[in-house]
């Protein structure tokens, strides 16, 4: 695999991953404020960010930003002090379940045999409100590193 399409493999892969978890119904990328997060039937979402990339000696690292969320339910009927009154600890705790298992798989499991590898901590912040409309959900930020074959002699 050439680092030139390393990049195209990488983003492939994650967004093969995350579509094949049952709670992601659909994998966006690029500049959120293009996707039409008003569309109901997208939801639950990830939405893949390269924020850039660092070329090493021996490996190229990929910054990502993956977002996964999905749209709050509001009941009409009163909720306890807890939880309220609508499904977003349910969302929270989905979605964060989602970024989970794809930062595993390139982890420890099979990405990572495949040389697709997380490395470092990975940032994992909520969101309430960030968008327009009743959608909450998690951006997880980390470094990917693949093979750097591109030799100069």
């Amino acid at each position: 695999m050439s680092v030139m399409n390393g990049f195209y493999r990488v983003t492939q892969i994650i967004r093969d991953t995350l579509q094949a978890d049952e709670n992601c119904n659909t994998v966006t990328y690029g500049d959120i404020t293009q996707v039409d997060l008003d569309k109901q039937t997208m939801f639950p979402l990830s939405h893949v960010i390269l924020n850039g990339a660092t070329s090493g000696e021996n490996v190229m690292t990929f910054n990502f930003s993956v977002l996964s969320m999905d749209i709050v339910d509001i009941s009409k009927e009163d909720g306890d002090n807890f939880r309220g009154n609508d499904n977003e600890q349910d969302v929270l705790n989905t979605q964060l379940s989602v970024l989970n298992k794809l930062i595993q798989k390139m982890r420890i499991g099979s990405l990572y045999s495949d040389k697709y590898q997380v490395v470092g901590d990975v940032s994992l912040e909520p969101f309430r409100d960030r968008f327009e409309n009743q959608i909450a959900g998690w951006t997880a930020t980390f470094d990917i590193i693949i093979e750097n074959d591109v030799h100069v002699c």
